[in-house]
Order: C-alpha cells, then sequence, then structure tokens
C-alpha cells in the first residue's frame, strides 16, 4: 500500500461517499443512480479527464491496474502477493500486467549479476586457500 492511500480512501469514505445518500448501500463505489458505479461508466469519465488533461489516447481507465502491479512489483512486493491481490489465478495473468521500467530491469539484472559474479568469485579464492 502507498503512503497517500489510507488517507485517500478515509477521505472517501468519511467526506465524499456520504453526499451519495446511500446511507444503507453496502457498495464502496456505489453510484447516484443505483448500487454500484458500472465498469462503463468509469470508463467513459477516465477517457474524457485523459482528453482534457491531453494525456496518451492509449492510457484507459484499466491502465490504472497495470500500474498498481507494476508499482508493486517494482517496490519489492512478493509476486505472490501482488496476484492475489489483484485475484489472478496464474501468475502468467499477473505477469501481462506488469510493465516494469528499463531501470527496474537494468537494476535487477545488475543485482542477479552482481552476486552471481560475488559467488563465482568467493569459490575461486576457497579453491586457491
Amino acid at each position: 500500500m502507498f503512503d497517500w492511500t489510507p488517507d485517500v480512501l478515509g477521505e472517501w469514505f468519511t467526506e465524499v461517499r456520504p453526499l451519495f445518500g446511500t446511507d444503507n448501500n453496502p457498495a464502496a463505489w456505489p453510484s447516484e443512480r443505483g448500487p454500484r458505479i458500472g465498469c462503463q461508466r468509469l470508463n467513459s469519465r477516465f477517457i474524457a479527464y485523459r482528453k482534457a488533461l491531453g494525456l496518451d489516447d492509449g492510457l484507459d481507465f484499466h491502465s490504472l491496474r497495470r500500474s498498481y502491479v507494476t508499482h508493486l512489483i517494482e517496490d519489492g512486493w512478493d509476486p505472490r502477493f501482488v496476484q492475489e491481490q489483484v485475484g489472478h489465478e496464474h501468475a502468467s495473468t499477473t505477469s501481462l500486467y506488469t510493465c516494469v521500467s528499463s531501470d527496474f530491469r537494468t537494476r535487477t539484472l545488475r543485482r542477479h549479476l552482481d552476486s552471481t559474479v560475488a559467488a563465482a568469485l568467493e569459490t575461486q579464492a576457497g579453491r586457491h586457500a
């Protein structure tokens, strides 16, 4: 979870959600017309904001889900935890959502190469001792 997540959710549940007048509605994200805001409505609003901000047309509401997965992986969360967070049955599905940065790939490769070389040098030094 990101540092700002509890504050944002707290504000939603204490200040924004009550404005919908749906006190008896169990949905976390109710709409003014029904029990839940549908995916199509969320995506259409997202597209409107994207256009207003001049963001790339390839960005859609589902991009937030992919971004969430990627940020968790880049922040070092266990891949199994991430898989369970997003409700994927198979790790291969979660891997499709993971679009790590080239900087992350470089750091990861460097870390593994360094440990491999260090282990090889340690083994070699042990043979000569």
